[in-house]
């Protein structure tokens, strides 16, 4: 199958975000593309909480969701959004961070929402508190596609192994870790970590990303790494995207995932210690 990597640079108005994307969205399908994915917040990037609730919309209102499954349905394809920062109904306020898998003929055929918050202390000049604004999900999701099972997570659910786990025991070929990694963290630890869940799960990575400087509020810039990477079930990198925004398509063969587990079957091993 050929795959495309959307990776942005996406600002906080979610119409011209619409129509970059789309632009984008075209040149891979150009390509080859079969199966486009997006990066996290493909809408709108903003820490502004305020300025967010006048701008984002609930899932069935939503612009960029309306305009990425009219692209699916247009080009026949399946496409997955990164995620979205969604309206939702709860009393707190709080956005919804949630992953669309989108058929070719434009239905939603799975949802996820970011289970992980980013609630982290990098250093004493950089601090997230994601969970200030978005509620977390509770559920992992493994969709059907015609190439295989993938598995859903979004960004800072990278750092969480047992969820990968989980879903390649229960048969995920591709996991899907689109994302807004910052650049301090994307420089440690972005690669190594998307080829750890490679490797441990015998699964094709697909990982979109967010790249350059985004004015997140009227004091703030957020740098975000880049390097849109496709990871073999090996663990070898198939592709890196960089640094500049663009669509990035290669070919992967799912036949790969069967062959690798044969060789090293990590995911059906007991574990045979006792503890903590």
């Amino acid at each position: 199958m050929r795959v495309g990597l959307l990776q942005l640079n996406v600002g906080d108005d979610p119409a011209a975000n619409l129509t970059t994307t789309r632009a984008l969205f075209d040149d891979a399908v150009a390509q080859g593309a079969e199966f486009v994915l997006t990066p996290e917040v493909t809408n709108c990037l903003s820490f502004d909480r305020a300025y967010q609730k006048g701008v984002l919309r609930p899932e069935p209102q939503d612009p960029t969701l309306a305009g990425l499954r009219d692209a699916a349905r247009t080009h026949g394809i399946w496409v997955l959004i990164g995620s979205l920062a969604l309206r939702t109904a709860d009393p707190d306020g709080r956005f919804a961070n949630r992953s669309f898998l989108i058929d070719p003929e434009g239905r939603i055929a799975a949802r996820y929402d970011k289970i992980h918050m980013f609630d982290v202390t990098v250093s004493e000049a950089e601090t997230y508190r994601e969970s200030a604004g978005y509620r977390p999900g509770g559920r992992a999701t493994l969709a059907r596609t015609p190439w295989g099972d993938l598995g859903m997570t979004i960004c800072y659910d990278l750092r969480f192994p047992h969820l990968y786990r989980r879903l390649g025991q229960a048969g995920a070929d591709m996991l899907a870790i689109p994302a807004a990694f910052t650049a301090t963290t994307g420089r440690a630890h972005w690669e190594v970590l998307l080829r750890a869940r490679a490797i441990e799960t015998g699964a094709f990575v697909l990982a979109p990303a967010q790249t350059g400087a985004h004015d997140v509020t009227a004091e703030r810039t957020l740098h975000t790494h880049g390097h849109s990477m496709i990871a073999s079930p090996w663990g070898e990198i198939v592709l890196d995207a960089g640094t500049e925004p663009g669509a990035y398509v290669a070919d992967i063969d799912l036949g790969a995932v069967a062959a690798t587990r044969a060789r090293i079957p990590s995911l059906t091993a007991e574990p045979a210690w006792k503890g903590p």
